[in-house]
């Protein structure tokens, strides 16, 4: 990467991100990925609570979305052991992360090591260096306590928060949000992926100081437990309630029909598409770019990595100009 190249900070975690960055990657940016360690199910919990180490799994599907490996190796880089006994479960990354950690004493030293070993494009970096719970409070007033358990309860959401109360963020995502060209929020599930990140003491401070271009990738279909009926101006304004300011300038959304056919699928899980209420979101002030940015694999609708790299490339290019006019 030189120096010279534009800036691009992007902020997330589950499946959304890594989709993403796989199209971002090819294109002239210099990526700095910050992803949520908020995680306790499955493997990454395992680990979490057996090593006390942040939650490796989001930090691991990221990696390998901007590796530049052979197709084999990250293959196994992603391998899940599906044996009966203690390794049933977990993925090779998620086991290399950990004891690159327990090697180098640092989760953040060790993601920069596996980052070298898999020819990472960009930086990766933690939304925290150390484990970090998410909690939600719901409507009626109860708390839930962990990222795999809120999107089960029955509950609507009123805010998430974390614990403990210090929490620092790293010093380089603070200096790459500062010097960030486009900063670009999700794609990924509002509660348990995107606002973990922007709930650590300094990271959101910092995305609302920003002069950069502030986009936020609106989900494609709503979330069971996290984002039932909800439109994409009531994601937007989730994150708002969340922040100290209205941080976004535009919003990315599809602007095609969800084929009824993909749409059913869905229904078994209570999710729909996002309705796109364009007259709220003009209401926000924010910019809408809009598009056909899904595509269809795998029994799972996705956003299409190459179409939206394409036009977030586009927004950077244009800010850029912008900028040259000044």
């Amino acid at each position: 990467m030189t120096n010279n190249q534009p800036q691009v900070v992007v902020i997330g975690g589950g499946t959304g991100l890594p989709v993403l960055l796989r199209g971002l990657k090819s294109y002239p940016v210099d990526i700095t990925a910050i992803v949520t360690v908020a995680d306790d199910g499955g493997s990454s919990g395992r680990l979490r609570n057996e090593l006390d180490i942040p939650a490796p799994g989001d930090i691991r599907n990221v990696l390998a979305a901007l590796s530049d490996v052979e197709p084999l190796v990250e293959q196994m880089f992603q391998h899940r052991f599906a044996s009966t006994n203690e390794l049933s479960g977990h993925s090779l990354g998620n086991l290399l992360l950990a004891a690159m950690t327990s090697i180098t004493g640092d989760f953040v030293h060790a993601i920069q090591e596996m980052s070298k070993v898999l020819n990472v494009r960009g930086k990766v970096l933690p939304s925290a260096n150390q484990s970090v719970v998410l909690h939600a409070e719901m409507e009626d007033g109860s708390i839930v306590s962990g990222e795999s358990k809120i999107p089960t309860s029955e509950e609507k959401i009123k805010r998430v928060f974390l614990t403990p109360e210090k929490i620092k963020p790293l010093r380089e995502t603070i200096q790459a949000i500062r010097q960030a060209d486009l900063i670009v929020i999700g794609p990924g599930s509002l509660y348990t992926s995107i606002l973990p990140n922007l709930l650590v003491p300094g990271i959101g401070e910092e995305v609302c100081k920003s002069k950069a271009k502030k986009v936020y990738i609106c989900n494609l279909m709503t979330q069971a437990g996290e984002t039932l009926d909800y439109t994409a101006s009531d994601h937007v304004k989730a994150i708002y309630n969340h922040m100290d300011c209205d941080a976004i300038d535009s919003i990315l959304v599809n602007n095609q029909d969800i084929p009824i056919e993909v749409q059913n699928l869905y229904k078994e899980e209570s999710a729909k598409p996002v309705f796109f209420d364009v007259d709220e979101l003009i209401d926000l002030n924010l910019e809408i770019v809009q598009g056909e940015i899904f595509n269809y694999e795998e029994s799972a609708i996705r956003h299409d990595t190459k179409k939206v790299a394409g036009l977030l490339y586009g927004i950077l290019l244009q800010e850029r100009k912008r900028k040259i006019k000044k």
